[in-house]
């Protein structure tokens, strides 16, 4: 298979999951896939950051080496929303290295306040709040107030993650 080929030739699930089947836990493969995500032209770009995720629900140490370039992608005012939603998607269950938490949590707390953002950005950035808490436990009363403030006036999905990171940051 041609991954270069494959991934500029189609746009459905079922590509999805057979370039995901091909790359396998390959980091050669798999970094030819990012080279898409953080160079190609923009459509290429979140189409690739989706079979990203695929990939990395099922081999998450592929990331690792890629975290630095997608928090500072994430910083770019260029960033689309669909680049936005994957990699907060991905990075929500990765460990971050200590260089890259602070600069991921200052994106995903402007993302999780924005009212621009749709829900599923700002679930999956509220998802690395929480996690970033760990490292940083001073942001949990932010993140509390944040979430509280808008949970009435949240989707379904967003009300639900809230909830649960709501009653988690609690038991913490």
């Amino acid at each position: 298979m041609n991954l270069t080929e494959e991934i500029l030739a189609g746009r459905s699930k079922g590509q999805v999951e057979m370039i995901r089947d091909f790359i396998g836990k390959s980091s050669d493969r798999f970094g030819v896939l990012m080279e898409f995500v953080l160079q190609g032209p923009t459509e290429t770009r979140e189409y690739a950051a989706w079979i990203m995720n695929h990939c990395a629900d099922r081999f998450p140490a592929l990331l690792k080496p890629y975290i630095g370039e997608m928090v500072v992608e994430l910083g770019r005012k260029e960033c689309t929303t669909a680049l936005k939603r994957n990699f907060l998607r991905a990075l929500s269950s990765q460990a971050i290295p200590d260089g890259n938490l602070g600069p991921l949590v200052d994106v995903s707390f402007k993302c999780l306040q924005s009212p621009k953002q749709p829900v599923a950005v700002k679930v999956h950035a509220m998802t690395v709040l929480y996690r970033a808490t760990v490292a940083i436990p001073e942001i949990r009363h932010e993140l509390a107030i944040i979430i509280e403030d808008q949970m009435p006036y949240g989707s379904a999905g967003f009300r639900s993650r809230g909830s649960k990171i709501l009653a988690a940051l609690q038991t913490r």
